[in-house]
């Protein structure tokens, strides 16, 4: 029996992919118990993680809401966008590229030992140190995080951030210059990678696009470049109650 297809069935566009927004895919599943929400625009808590994200980035709705959620003359990082409406100044912007796991041999270490809150200031002075991108007093508590220690110090750590359903962003990978060329960072990756394929999850990341050596070390493990998703840090119009008192 043959099954005909409607033409605008057969015309209309794909489903935009998942990890083409996946702040709002987070922030609207399992990540939803962090949730701050106004309509359809979303963020984290100002302490857990500065990104925020709209339901459709082409929506002027949308944009309205995140500038009611944030407040006037705020300034915010906003992912899953081209560009912001008329009245929003651009800050900073930057090329990243997206990578997801295609064949990442992934397993845990037992040199690994799990971070948590008390091991905050540990971690942001790490993290001072590398750059490996914005972590707050209250990121580890989106996920699982590991670190590897020398003489008790902390010395390399990665984890989990993003949560789009079926997806866990890996985050916060980073090694202490005088520990580098050990392989410490990739032993990291393949064990938070080992927890997240352990509850039918897939991996995947992000990286500046500037950033080759971190490429290069993630396509040689067995991750795959996905897309090139722009990263823009934001102001919303109006100013800030501050400016004008």
């Amino acid at each position: 029996m043959s099954t005909s297809v409607h033409p605008a069935e057969a015309q209309s566009p794909a489903a935009p992919h998942i990890l083409d927004n996946p702040a709002w895919a987070a922030l609207t599943g399992p990540h939803a118990l962090f949730a701050e929400r106004v309509g359809r625009a979303a963020r984290y808590p100002a302490d857990v993680s500065p990104f925020t994200a709209l339901a459709d980035p082409d929506d002027p709705g949308a944009w309205d809401d995140l500038a009611a959620l944030v407040g006037p003359g705020t300034s915010v990082a906003v992912t899953g966008v081209q560009g912001p409406p008329d009245g929003w100044e651009v800050v900073e912007s930057g090329q990243g590229v997206q990578l997801v796991d295609t064949a990442l041999h992934a397993e845990p270490t037992a040199a690994a030992v799990r971070l948590g809150l008390d091991d905050v200031p540990e971690i942001l002075g790490l993290i001072a140190l590398t750059k490996p991108g914005p972590f707050l007093p209250r990121t580890v508590e989106l996920g699982t995080y590991l670190g590897i220690r020398h003489h008790g110090r902390l010395i390399a750590m990665a984890g989990e951030r993003l949560r789009p359903p079926g997806w866990t962003e890996i985050s916060a990978v980073c090694t202490h210059p005088d520990h580098r060329g050990r392989g410490l960072a990739t032993r990291l990756v393949r064990a938070v990678a080992a927890g997240i394929r352990e509850r039918g999850d897939t991996p995947f990341l992000h990286a500046a696009a500037s950033n080759t050596n971190a490429i290069r070390l993630y396509e040689s493990i067995g991750f795959t470049l996905r897309r090139r998703p722009h990263f823009l840090f934001l102001r919303t119009p109006g100013a800030h109650p501050e400016q004008t008192a």
